[in-house]
Parts: structure tokens; sequence; C-alpha cells
């Protein structure tokens, strides 16, 4: 573990009117591209930190064991989550990890202010359910908190039967572990591939997984970076439609036009999604011809091209 030299820390983007953050402080969110790792913080260096708690369960309580071994003790931990999204059971989470706390209750979230206590805390189980690891169902390095992280999720399974040899340049947009990069790559055509994804942990965890001299990875929020990519032959992508826990349709419109932006004209872009979701329109705006390719099980495949 190196050692990230900072006093004040916040995680995520808790929001303003509850947690009263200062500019100084360093963002240590997996899920903010170009922010530093709460794993590199040294133990016992941080006086404060701001949490707008995960809502996965493993990947909530590692967050917070990670936050309580890096803060030095009489340190202050403010963490908070909407209620139905993990914040009903800060205030027993803390506890378990030897911390107790002052609960309060405010538009719809659980805030919990923790002062950190002398000596040590019984943090290893979290540290331990919350690492990176190899699991064997997927063969691949994992870690809890990235989209699918422990199964092949049915939609990436859909596209994964119906997508041909693909050749030339390409991007996997949202790229997680790297399923759909190495059935891509397993192509000779396949000259170049640029992974891109907004999470850390995921880009991380891809270049464990994708070891060709082919591919590039990159840590970036499709929503507001320029990726440079165009003039591209193919793009593959299982866009998300969750925005913190709550289903934003905007997500995978945005993927859509990117994969426009970025292709050549006659390029492809292979796209798996939920059925109930309304892409059609968009994509018909962005593309000359759209072909639903196979239907399965709540999910579609399209193929569309520039």
């Amino acid at each position: 573990m190196s050692d990230t030299s900072l006093s004040d820390a916040v995680y995520g983007l808790p929001p303003a009117e509850l947690a009263d953050v200062p500019p100084g402080a360093v963002q240590v969110s997996p899920l903010v591209p170009g922010s530093a790792r709460l794993e590199d913080c040294a133990d016992l260096s941080l006086a404060r930190v701001w949490m707008l708690a995960p809502p996965g369960t493993v990947e909530r309580r590692f967050v917070l064991a990670q936050a309580l071994r890096a803060l030095r003790p009489g340190g202050d931990l403010l963490a908070l989550a909407p209620k139905d999204r993990g914040g009903a059971r800060l205030a027993r989470e803390l506890s378990d990890l030897g911390c107790g706390s002052a609960e309060e209750a405010r538009r719809h979230h659980r805030i919990c202010r923790v002062v950190r206590p002398e000596g040590a805390l019984p943090l290893d189980a979290a540290l331990s359910e919350g690492a990176p690891r190899h699991i064997d169902n997927l063969a691949l390095c994992t870690q809890p908190g990235i989209f699918s992280w422990d199964r092949l999720d049915p939609g990436s399974a859909l596209l994964l039967a119906t997508l041909p040899a693909l050749k030339g340049a390409g991007a996997d947009l949202g790229c997680g572990l790297g399923i759909l990069a190495r059935a891509v790559l397993a192509s000779p055509a396949v000259t170049a591939l640029t992974l891109v994804d907004v999470d850390r942990r995921a880009v991380e965890m891809a270049r464990r997984n994708v070891g060709d001299p082919r591919s590039s990875i990159r840590w970036a929020d499709i929503r507001a970076a320029d990726l440079g990519l165009t003039r591209l032959d193919f793009v593959v992508t299982n866009p998300p439609f969750h925005d913190g826990g709550t289903e934003d349709q905007k997500l995978g419109q945005v993927f859509i036009r990117r994969a426009a932006e970025a292709l050549r004209p006659g390029g492809s872009l292979w796209l798996t999604a939920n059925a109930h979701l309304p892409y059609e329109r968009v994509l018909a705006e962005a593309f000359k011809a759209v072909t639903v390719k196979a239907s399965a099980h709540g999910y579609k495949v399209f193929e569309a091209r520039k």
C-alpha cells in the first residue's frame, strides 16, 4: 500500500445541503476519474472524511472500513446514504466496525457522525470481503462494487452469443471487467481496441484480465471526457442505465451518441440493452441503419451502422 499524503478526504459527492465538505478535501471515490485512492492513504493519517456511502453492502462495508483504517484517533467521519440505499444500515455497520455514531435523518438520508476511537478496530473481515480477488466462475480478477462483479450479466451474455468476429480498430465503452473486450480481441482481424470505464476498480481489473498488446485502457467518464476516438470501425457496449442506484435512461443515450461520434462512416455499433429501455429513437437519429440482431430473456442486441 502506497502512502497518499492528505488530511481531509471526501468519498463520492455528498449532497451539499447535508455535508459541509471543505474545498480542500481530496476526492477518493473510484467513480470520479483522476481521484486519489482511499486504499493508498496511510493508516491513521486522515483528520476528516466525508462519505456518500455506496449502496452495495459488501462495497459499503469495505469503504467504511478503509475510511476508519485511514482515520487517526480522534478523527471525524461523516457517512451518509439514502435510507433505502444503505442508509438504514449505516449505524449498525459502523457499530460492527467498532464505532458508535451519532445518527440523524434528513432529506430521506441517514447521516452518521463518528469520532474514531483509540486502538485497533475490527476491520479485517470487511477489508477482506471487499478487496480485489480472482473469481473462479468468471475466471477473472474482480472486486465488489464493479458492475456485475461476480457473474456474467444476461445482457453481456446475449451480446457475446450474437457478436460476429470484428475487424479493424474499435472501442469498448463501459468495459467493466473486460469480458466483452476479451471476446472482441479473439478475432485476429482486430487491430486495436480502446477500453473505457468510469470506475477505477473496473479499469484496474480490466488491465489484469485483458493482457493483449492491441488494447489500451482509459479511466474516464464518457459523459464528460473528450476521448479523442475518431474513425473507428466498431464500438461494442453494454451501457449503464443506473446512476447511484437510480435509473437514468440518459446514460445509455450518451453512450450511443459518443459511439456515433467515434465511428467512421460505415462503422458499426453493437449494443446490448434491457428490453424496456427506449433507445430506438436515439439510435435512429444517430445512425443510418439500425437492426435488432437478438432478443431474449428481457434483453435485446442492436447493430447500428453509421
